[in-house]
């Protein structure tokens, strides 16, 4: 890679940037504000303004035969992603990067029970989030056939890492499920998700799709009694799914009651992947010391 463009420059994106940066490429990234621009300045990376909320502001994007990583999430609210149909317009005729590289999410898979979910089970997505996401890699995946730009697609779980710790659901005392009704979840150290991204644009082609977790499935229970035992803090109380369903709020009440068990084994394969932290307990106790 010699030019990389992020769409969406968060904790991941910057992370993504160190490495291509180490690499050796320019790196050249969205910003919606001079303040997001000043933040990245810092860290080395070249912006330039744009506003996925408004097309009119997406002019001259630097994406002609770059490594687009886009890392930018739906709005709220809908089914479908207005910001990713945004983007695809915005690029003209001739400046089409080599391959764009998307952050999708397994909730499109829908709640999957005890089945293992592997890249080729039928996409089922049940909640808003989970449908937005899946309207936004439909739109790509159609646009990248169009323009002849190749479009690999992570279906990433849950990411946690340093600054990503479930801090304020532990110390807020909210609670979680009982072990014994907590369904399967799946997680992905932050470290772990930028080597991913990277070895995604090396090594995957055009229509490529790879389920991203460490291949351990837990539940949301397990994660945050892990998390409150490294950061030494009171586990959180658990209560019955009837009771969640009275005191959760509905976005947490739709991540506990969805269950899947994937199935990682394309990724550590064709991407040649090694993960760093390969248990929630390494990753958690590494998050903790940084």
């Amino acid at each position: 890679m010699e030019r990389v463009f992020i769409v969406g420059c968060g904790d991941i994106g910057r992370r993504v940037a160190r490495l291509a940066q180490e690499g050796g490429a320019a790196v050249t990234a969205l910003a919606r504000s001079e303040e997001t621009a000043q933040k990245l300045r810092e860290l080395g990376i070249e912006s330039v303004p744009g506003d996925l909320d408004d097309p009119s502001t997406l002019t001259a994007l630097p994406t002609r035969g770059a490594v687009v990583f886009y890392f930018a999430p739906p709005p709220g609210g809908g089914f479908t992603d207005p910001r990713m149909r945004s983007f695809c317009l915005s690029v003209q005729p001739g400046e089409e990067p080599a391959k764009v590289v998307y952050i999708s999410t397994s909730g499109v898979y829908g709640d999957s029970g005890d089945e293992l979910v592997t890249e080729e089970t039928p996409p089922d997505p049940k909640t808003s989030r989970g449908r937005r996401r899946y309207d936004a890699e439909t739109v790509l995946a159609a646009w990248g056939k169009e323009r002849g730009v190749a479009v690999v697609i992570l279906r990433v779980t849950g990411i946690y890492g340093p600054g990503r710790l479930p801090l304020q659901h532990l110390t807020s005392g909210q609670p979680v499920l009982v072990e014994s009704e907590a369904r399967f979840t799946n997680r992905i150290h932050s470290d772990d998700l930028a080597r991913v991204c990277m070895a995604a644009a090396a090594r995957g082609e055009d229509g490529d799709i790879f389920n991203v977790s460490d291949g351990r499935p837990g539940t949301m229970t397990e994660y945050f009694t892990v998390c409150a035992d490294a950061l030494g803090l009171p586990r959180p109380r658990q209560v019955t799914l009837e009771e969640a369903r009275q005191v959760m709020s509905p976005l947490m009440l739709s991540y506990v009651t969805e269950s899947r068990r994937l199935d990682n084994r394309k990724m550590l394969e064709k991407l040649g992947i090694t993960l760093r932290y390969p248990t929630l307990a390494e990753g958690v106790r590494a998050s903790v010391a940084r």
